[in-house]
């Protein structure tokens, strides 16, 4: 099997603007997955993300993105284009489109690609995931192996959830 890679998107600072983040942490934390799946914890690393876009045959972004929808909504695209004509909300995004253009410029981007978003309800500095919101992280982490299943993926789940020691977040950030 080619590289899979799962990039979670966002500042959990912001509320609603961390929910890729929070999803990808989760997933990594109850699932196990073949050593050619890779959980990145992209928060807003923008550019340096570029690596793990050119190195994957298959890239899934998790992310909290305006559609326009009502606060919650979840959204599966099966292509790229889609999230990067959505309207941006938060800085990241607009680094993160940039990152899948150089990757397109130079070749390098991945044979499949998917983003599983959801609507914001709101991005407040300090604040925890809106109500709206944190319901969907079930429903984000569902999709999740709905998709990677459809990419030949077979998650095992854990029957101890990871803990994110202080090694693990540097592993998961790196």
């Amino acid at each position: 099997m080619k590289s899979v890679i799962i990039i979670g998107l966002g500042n959990i600072l912001y509320g609603d603007e961390g929910y890729g983040v929070r999803l990808a942490q989760d997933i990594y934390s109850r699932w196990d997955f073949p050593e050619y799946v890779e959980i990145v914890d992209g928060g807003t690393q923008g550019q340096t993300l570029l690596t793990h876009v050119e190195r994957a045959d298959r890239l899934l972004v998790l992310d909290a993105v305006d559609f326009g929808l009502e606060p919650g909504e979840m959204v599966l695209h099966e292509q790229m284009p889609a999230y990067l004509t959505a309207q941006k909300i938060g800085p990241h995004q607009n680094s993160f489109s940039e990152v899948l253009g150089l990757a397109t410029l130079r070749g390098n981007m991945p044979e499949h690609c998917a983003l599983i978003g959801v609507q914001p309800a709101a991005m407040t500095l300090g604040a925890p995931l809106s109500p709206a919101v944190a319901k969907c992280l079930a429903k984000g982490e569902t999709m999740t192996l709905e998709v990677l299943r459809t990419w030949g993926v077979e998650p095992v789940r854990r029957t101890e959830p990871r803990l994110l020691s202080a090694r693990a977040l540097y592993e998961l950030l790196h």
